[in-house]
């Protein structure tokens, strides 16, 4: 018998695949961080990927018997895992935004943002009337999830998703039509502002690029398979976000809210603007590095 044999032999259930998959994740010390942040929960989303099985099965079904077949669909794809070192969404084309699925792959970054949270929310209490949102900027939308999820939450506000890559946008679209949200948002392609002249938003969000070049060499290795685009935003992390600060105003309405996420580089933007008075927000499940400003503010700068 050989080895790949023997270990079919020996793993019989969704479960034994989650636990195998999991030790073998954890002995290839991978980076968990794209949807995920332990290997258990990675295997298993891999595991019940392969099998056609949704992501919430219960628990009782995990005792189930496999074919050999559907062990070697589910191996293949552990080992992809493993040996490519691509996040677990770039293999399903499948990730999970605010409760919500969304198309994927090597074109966008895979979404992992704490603004899901605040969407959730309807930006309580900063949007102390959600009624009157009209419009809002997804700015830097990359697969489009952040807008989309606001469309699904303020349902009669126009969502515009701006993004400077043709083959970001070509995501995002495809994001909009799963969703059957094409009469409420739509797709335009940007670098930041260029493309929105005359237009007015109550709430610009964004998930700009803010990591800085030296943080960018040391990521782990799951990250080189994202778009450089996405993530690069000069030696400090500072050049995206300076120009969206400088710009954003003359977007927004009177009583218009700019939220941004600038992860690490929330350091160097309080150091390079020390007399900017951001509001820091605070995450219930995890997260930091998310500042909001309203439109009086931003038209001091």
């Amino acid at each position: 018998m050989s080895d790949h044999d023997d270990l079919l032999s020996h793993l019989h259930t969704i479960r034994d695949l989650i636990r195998w998959g999991a030790s073998r994740m954890n002995a290839a010390e991978l980076y968990f961080g794209h949807g995920t942040d332990n290997a258990i929960d990675e295997a298993a989303a891999l595991v019940l990927h392969a099998l056609h099985l949704p992501p919430d099965l219960h628990a009782e079904y995990f005792q189930s018997c496999l074919t050999p077949a559907e062990k070697q669909a589910v191996l293949d794809l552990l080992e992809r895992r493993i040996v490519e070192r691509k996040p677990a969404a770039y293999l399903t084309r499948r990730a999970w935004f605010m409760g919500l699925p969304f198309y994927v792959d090597e074109r966008v970054l895979v979404p992992r943002s704490p603004l899901a949270e605040l969407i959730e929310r309807h930006f309580s209490p900063w949007l102390p009337d959600n009624r009157a949102v009209g419009g809002i900027l997804d700015l830097g939308a990359g697969s489009g999830c952040i807008g989309i999820a606001c469309a699904y939450a303020f349902p009669d506000a126009r969502v515009d998703l701006a993004d400077i890559s043709a083959e970001a946008l070509e995501v995002a679209r495809r994001n909009v039509t799963e969703h059957g949200l094409e009469d409420q948002v739509e797709v335009i392609q940007s670098d930041l502002f260029s493309a929105l002249k005359g237009r007015r938003y109550d709430l610009i969000i964004s998930n700009p690029p803010y990591v800085g070049l030296e943080e960018l060499d040391n990521l782990p290795a799951e990250y080189q398979h994202e778009p450089r685009l996405g993530l690069a935003a000069g030696a400090e992390g500072l050049d995206v976000v300076m120009e969206i600060l400088h710009q954003a105003a003359d977007y927004l309405n009177r009583d218009g809210l700019l939220i941004v996420e600038v992860g690490n580089a929330q350091y160097a933007l309080c150091e390079a603007l020390p007399d900017v008075p951001f509001t820091w927000l605070e995450f219930e499940h995890g997260g930091q590095g998310v500042f909001l400003l309203n439109a009086s503010r931003l038209r001091l700068l």
